[in-house]
């Protein structure tokens, strides 16, 4: 007959643990773990679905640490509950290539869904979680087949509320009705400054009420019964989700910290540890576990079990269902179609016949027309400005839900909206993407100005240190958008996204390479992408067939991030160039046309185009040297901040590193120097400085 499971004992195995792998690395926080331990036991030991033998199950419950600088809580967890994280892991907490970071990190840590520290975004990555299973489960559930059907669950402090970033994703999963959201709110009044009560006054229950949450408390948060009843009261509402408000003490059960900012972030040092343990009864060596705690936490044969079951009922579906079922385990594995590549380069290719003069953004559209069409799994937005970013196509009707039950409302196709209206949420947008493209089966892709890249950076730098597959669409790129002025105008905003690692950024110039930048984007399955695309019409750049011929990997020369758009013969001249001019973007055809100009001074000059500089990084030294050839003088064109552009070896850039000026476009071009006579001349300067 199975016994009882000891809930206090297993909620103090968790507190050991923390302050023990806390104090060996003699930095970290004890006390939000040893303040949500109970809460741990509610849900890990008697409701969270899950199978420690493969953290990746398809049907798997998804938990989020938003309170990420509490990471012993899930790092205990993960190793009782029989992770592939052995207690050597936990020993050495926070060194060097551990398992058991400072902070959460997916991809890092078997069981860690997301990467979490900058508070806030861990519940905002939940409702990205929340999304993507309500969207897959309206999308491939069949009556008596509801293969998609999971939680989503999340812990969150102080600090995850008090960020402006709850506010937007809190709403958004309110509108969104998502049911099988689950918020649990670690309510212990404490953060590093001390008592929050003079600074943090929202009335939290009533703020999420608003939102259109349930919510469920306040209630004794280390009362493992309570909050194992309020979970399963919140599993039964299926119309919003649910905030159960946990009263907590922060390290709880250290004698002299209990309640106290200095059990935030610090070890408790060996003898309030020596206090702790007599304090709750637990007389255990540091890091060791008694083979019945053990047994009480062990979830391995009830995961196995789960999983199994749920193996049973897809097999089920295959059977019913064989495309659905196929196509539900290509998107939940990231894949893209077989086909995906030829209708890539159809779509380039295309683009080079219509050679259209419309802004980039447009041009973003017109390859989207192709690319929603061809792949189901796209799922776009806009930050309030869908008129302006073009990321709705005739394929991606807007997402609406039910007002009464909270369903996806469908057309009579049977088809849900696949364009989410974000409203003016730069930053949610931004984070809720990360957690669509960590839950799976889908690639997100949102849209805003580029100058307010800044709103989003943070989450957008998340994702490129998760690997994620998310695309951000950042239209009015440059001076170019005009009247709207300095506070509209990126400058800095391209040299800066660049500057993160793992993100690609490209700013095409045209049809094509709008073409090009969005295959690639979709193509890169372990960073996200960012397109800087214009205002302004942009004239179509005639290319020679290297640049379009598919190469091995089915795409052209434009993928490999810069590429030689014209030679001196192609204005003329019968000789070898003099120096190159390097543009991005819309300042491609100035280059051009500054091409034509010293043509007629008898100046030959080489036109690159380098719509991405982070994948041109990536080429080999062979490629780089056909592009850019050593001894010829280089000027790059911008229209934003020239500092990134020195790396490679340019002997004058014509940027702008002031802010801009409200006027229209033509006007500023002028006033900051953007016209071919400008560019001409300023080439024409260095090679007489060479001579």
């Amino acid at each position: 007959m199975a016994t009882t499971p000891n809930t206090q004992q297993m909620a103090n195995a968790i507190r050991a643990l923390a302050m023990d792998a806390v104090q060996a690395a003699n930095s970290g926080h004890p006390g939000a773990p040893m303040g949500m331990a109970d809460m741990a036991v509610a849900l890990w030991g008697q409701h969270l679905s899950h199978n420690p033998g493969n953290p990746h199950w398809l049907n798997r419950d998804r938990f989020v640490l938003s309170n990420g600088h509490g990471s012993m809580l899930i790092y205990a967890l993960l190793h009782l509950t029989g992770y592939k994280l052995p207690m050597a892991e936990l020993k050495n907490f926070r060194q060097l290539h551990s398992k058991t970071a400072g902070h959460p990190e997916a991809g890092i840590t078997p069981g860690v869904e997301t990467t979490t520290g900058p508070l806030g975004q861990g519940l905002t990555n939940a409702v990205g979680m929340a999304l993507a299973e309500k969207l897959l489960a309206s999308e491939f559930n069949r009556e008596g087949h509801a293969v998609v059907d999971h939680h989503t669950y999340v812990f969150m402090g102080d600090g995850c509320l008090m960020e402006g970033i709850s506010h937007e994703a809190a709403a958004l999963a309110g509108a969104w009705k998502l049911g099988k959201l689950i918020a649990l709110y670690d309510d212990n009044g404490i953060s590093i400054d001390g008592q929050v009560a003079p600074w943090f006054i929202d009335n939290t229950a009533q703020r999420f009420v608003a939102y259109g949450w349930n919510v469920i408390g306040p209630i004794d948060g280390h009362d493992v019964t309570a909050v194992s009843t309020a979970i399963a009261e919140a599993k039964k509402t299926s119309d919003r989700p649910t905030l159960v408000i946990c009263k907590t003490h922060i390290g709880k059960g250290s004698p002299n910290r209990a309640n106290t900012a200095k059990a935030h972030g610090e070890p408790l040092g060996a003898e309030e540890i020596k206090l702790t343990r007599e304090s709750i009864g637990w007389s255990h060596a540091p890091f060791v576990i008694p083979k019945e705690v053990y047994g009480d936490w062990d979830a391995k044969e009830a995961g196995k079990a789960a999983e199994q079951a749920w193996k049973d009922k897809f097999a089920a579906y295959q059977t019913a269902f064989p495309a659905l079922a196929k196509e539900l385990v290509r998107r939940m594995k990231g894949d893209l179609p077989k086909n995906f590549v030829q209708t890539a380069v159809d779509t380039v290719i295309a683009a080079h016949t219509k050679a259209e003069t419309v802004a980039s953004r447009k041009a973003s559209q017109l390859a989207l027309e192709s690319f929603t069409a061809a792949l189901p799994e796209l799922l776009g937005g806009s930050a309030d400005l869908t008129g302006s970013n073009l990321t709705n196509t005739k394929s991606t009707p807007n997402l609406r839900f039910d007002a009464l039950s909270g369903a996806v409302i469908k057309n009579e196709a049977g088809q849900g909206g696949r364009h989410i209206n974000y409203g003016v949420r730069e930053f949610g947008m931004a984070a809720i993407m990360n957690g669509v493209a960590l839950h799976g089966g889908f690639i997100p892709y949102g849209g805003t100005f580029l100058t307010f890249s800044d709103y989003s950076r943070n989450a957008i730098r998340m994702a490129a240190l998760m690997k994620q597959r998310v695309i951000h669409v950042f239209t009015h790129d440059s001076i170019g958008l005009g009247e709207d002025g300095p506070t509209h105008q990126s400058i800095e905003h391209a040299a800066s996204l660049r500057l993160i690692p793992n993100l690609d950024v490209w700013r095409p110039g045209d049809t094509a390479e709008t073409a090009v930048a969005w295959t690639v984007a979709l193509q890169n399955k372990a960073k996200p992408t960012a397109l800087l695309l214009s205002r302004q019409n942009i004239s179509y750049a005639p290319k020679a067939e290297s640049a379009l011929a598919p190469d091995a990997c089915g795409l052209d020369a434009i993928s490999k991030g810069a590429y030689v758009l014209a030679e001196p013969s192609e204005v003329g001249l019968k000789k070898k160039p003099q120096a190159v001019i390097i543009a991005t973007g819309s300042e491609v055809q100035l280059a051009l046309h500054a091409q034509k100009l010293l043509a007629e001074r008898k100046i030959a000059v080489r036109v690159v185009s380098m719509p991405s500089t982070t994948t041109f990084d990536l080429q080999s030294a062979e490629y780089k040297s056909s592009v850019l050839p050593a001894g010829l003088p280089r000027v790059a064109v911008e229209m934003g901040a020239t500092g990134g552009w020195w790396k490679y070896g340019t002997a004058a850039v014509v940027g702008i590193d002031t802010y801009g000026e409200s006027a229209p476009a033509p006007v500023l071009f002028k006033h900051f120097g953007f016209t071919p006579e400008n560019v001409a001349d300023t080439v024409q300067s260095v090679l007489q400085r060479k001579g």
